[in-house]
């Protein structure tokens, strides 16, 4: 994906989306200044929006929100990407070219955030910590996402809801997983889960089972079973799935 602003540039975009909305709808602006306008940077308003998904009550709220906070000070990298996964929203989503709206209200993107925050946090040995992240997302946003999985940058989870990710999982950079996806390992093969390439698309329903490898830019049709490698490229439909759409190979000259 071209044009990616930095965090400072996105931020300031950011407030005067969030400026131009108490404008024209003071009754919907009353929530943006604790959410927003009050806040110093995209940083403390990623926290805050963490915080207040996965807070049940208001001290797990500000307790969520400072944890994060403190993990995006230490790890810049993590900011850097959730950059980059808000921009590709706007990108990808024909439904919305600003980035106010989903960073507020797409509960995909605050779920991603916040397995990246467990991610940081595994990593680091608090591995409890981390597992209580990812039971909260989903319990409060329907998205699963174990810790040890491996996710890329300008990813797009679109509708996010029933996503399950499961334990060391791969998933490249720029991959777009609609509504009721899930990618996991087989009972038979507990240390061998999916690799997911660059620009893949998995649409609603499919799922991706075993030690398989879904090459770049592959489509997963809706409603797919996966459990073969997909080759780079082509599109994998039905129930075993089958391939269609492959790229034919150019002949030597």
């Amino acid at each position: 994906m071209n044009g990616i602003a930095s965090v400072d540039q996105l931020w300031r975009s950011i407030r005067r989306e969030a400026e131009s909305a108490v404008a024209r709808d003071p009754v919907f602006g009353t929530g943006l200044s604790s959410a927003i306008l009050d806040l110093p940077d995209f940083a403390h308003a990623l926290s805050h929006q963490i915080g207040a998904r996965l807070g049940k009550t208001p001290a797990d709220r500000a307790r969520f929100a400072q944890l994060a906070r403190e993990a995006f000070a230490g790890s810049p990298d993590l900011i850097d990407a959730a950059c980059r996964d808000l921009q590709s929203i706007a990108f990808h989503d024909p439904a919305t070219t600003t980035l106010l709206p989903p960073l507020l209200n797409f509960k995909g993107y605050v779920a991603l955030q916040a397995w990246r925050l467990s991610n940081s946090l595994w990593h680091q040995g608090r591995c409890d910590l981390a597992l209580l992240l990812q039971s909260l997302s989903s319990d409060q946003l329907q998205v699963s996402i174990h810790p040890t999985a491996s996710i890329g940058t300008s990813v797009f989870l679109d509708h996010a809801t029933g996503i399950i990710i499961g334990a060391f999982a791969v998933i490249g950079d720029e991959v777009t997983i609609l509504q009721n996806v899930t990618i996991g390992r087989k009972h038979a093969e507990p240390d061998r889960a999916p690799k997911i390439g660059r620009g893949v698309l998995l649409s609603a329903g499919s799922t991706i089972l075993g030690n398989v490898s879904v090459g770049d830019f592959a489509k997963i049709g809706a409603g797919a079973v996966v459990e073969h490698d997909v080759p780079p490229g082509c599109t994998a439909v039905g129930v075993p799935a089958r391939l269609t759409n492959c790229p034919k190979t150019t002949a030597p000259a």
